[in-house]
Formats: structure tokens, sequence, C-alpha cells
């Protein structure tokens, strides 16, 4: 074979494996999270005791008060914790952000996910760190809106025809789901939380009729997947459902939505599907 041939396989095969991402993403459903949840966590993030983990509050209305609750699971496992709370166009001092490229884990807390995009993208320096850490080996984890950031086509917690949504997603309509962009760690599904205790599966039914490319995983509370090398492990004391629409089938009768052979998954703790 031609050099230049092989030069250029030889170049793509690694930018491609370079753009892998080495970390790892631990997506929680939001309620109480169970010791050996926690445990599970820290233990394939690496931590060590005295290392530190970087806390993000930004998602919640009185951040102070999130940090305080999420730094006591940490810290009583002596590990130290970093607050990097700051106000949307806000910044963090050189010292945090030195020790924010640090840490080995990055936990976003719960709240108001299109709150916590609001301010991640007024500050490009910290959204791109955030990126960097984990195509480089690091763990982020998150949990309710922070586990609704994870994927790019992120669920915004509104209806587009009715306001007075809560929580129940009473109807499966077409363009009715309110969508923003998230981080984009994941960009094969859509994540939602709270799920089996909030039946949120119309919204998600709704995602994937609309979106036929995109798995619909819903993450129950007190349960998270551990997600690396493109595969989803369990950790939990309840259920993630996945939906899937592989034959793309829509129907629409008026602005009601149809399809045929959705797929439909539940799995438990220790089960595994690939991404």
């Amino acid at each position: 074979m031609d050099r230049r041939i092989l030069f250029l396989l030889f170049f793509i095969f690694n930018f491609t494996f370079s753009q892998s991402p080495k970390g790892k993403l631990f997506i929680i459903g939001g309620g109480s999270r169970p010791d050996f949840l926690v445990d599970r966590m820290i233990k394939e993030a690496g931590l060590k005791p005295s290392e530190t983990v970087a806390i993000f509050p930004h998602a919640s209305e009185e951040q102070d008060s999130s940090f305080y609750y999420a730094r006591q699971q940490f810290e009583k496992r002596n590990l130290k914790t970093l607050d990097c709370a700051f106000k949307k166009e806000g910044r963090l001092s050189s010292s945090k952000l030195d020790s924010l490229k640090n840490a080995k884990l990055i936990y976003i807390g719960g709240g108001d996910q299109v709150r916590f995009m609001e301010i991640i993208n007024s500050y490009p320096e910290v959204k791109n760190l955030l990126k960097s850490a984990y195509q480089d080996g690091k763990m982020i984890a998150g949990t309710s809106a922070g586990a609704a950031i994870m994927s790019e086509v992120m669920l915004t917690g509104n209806q587009l025809k009715y306001k007075n949504y809560e929580n129940t997603f009473d109807n499966i309509e077409a363009q009715n789901v309110d969508t923003s962009k998230g981080l984009g760690f994941i960009t094969t599904a859509v994540i939602d939380q709270h799920f089996v205790v909030r039946s949120r599966y119309n919204r998600l039914l709704s995602i994937i009729i609309e979106n036929p490319k995109l798995k619909g995983i819903g993450i129950d509370e007190g349960t998270a997947i551990l997600v690396k090398n493109n595969v989803a492990e369990v950790v939990g004391r309840a259920q993630v459902v996945v939906f899937k629409n592989p034959k793309k089938s829509k129907h629409l009768y008026k602005d009601k939505l149809g399809a045929k052979s959705i797929i439909l998954d539940i799995y438990l703790n220790g089960e595994k599907f690939q991404f």
C-alpha cells in the first residue's frame, strides 16, 4: 500500500482515538444518595483521603446551602471539598481555578438546569475546563439538574404548550417538550431524572419519537449510571428506563404523537447497556 495512504489511515485512527473521552460520568437521578452509591462514585474517581472534590452548586437558587449539603457526604469520607460557586458573569479566583484543574471528581448539584447552563455559559473558561477534565480522565458527576446537563440535548423541565407543568408530563404531543443545549458529554441520548417517582415516561417518549436518533434514558431517584467507554452500568436502589425508536417511527393525529415498535428496557443495579 502507498505510504501516503498508510500515513493518512494512521493519522485518522489516532485522531479518532484521541478524541474519545478518557473520563467517566456518574449521573444520579436525584433524591437521596445511598452510601454504597456515593462510595462507588468516589472509588471510580480514584479519590484517596484528603484529596479534593470540586462542587458546582450553580443550579440551586441558594448556592451556599447546596454546597453545604453536598460537602457533608464527601467530608465524612475524609475528602476535602472545593466550593466553585459564582454568580452569572462572576469569576473564580486563580487559586480556585488551579485547584479545580487538579480535582479528580467534579460534582454538579441539583436545582434548575437552565440556571446552571446560563451561569456556566457566561464563563467559557470554566465550561471548557469541565470538558477538558472529562476528556483527560477525570470524573464528572451530577444529580437531578446536574444529571440533565450531561446530554447535548437537555430537557429544560418546561413544556412549550402548557405552562402549568410541575412534576408529571401528562401528554404525548408534537412540539411540546422544551429542550436546550447542555454540556454535551452525551450526544446519543437524552437524560431524564426522578424518572419513575415522577412518572416522566410521556416526556421521554415524546423526545424519542420526534428525535429517533436519540435514546431516552430515565434515571430514578437514589440511582445512577456510571458511564465509561460508552458503556453504562446501573448503580443504586431503583431502576433506569431506556427508550429507543430504532425504526424512526412517527405518526401524527392532529398534534398527538404515535409510533410503532418502540423498545423499552428496564435496568437494575449492576446491569449494563451500550450507548
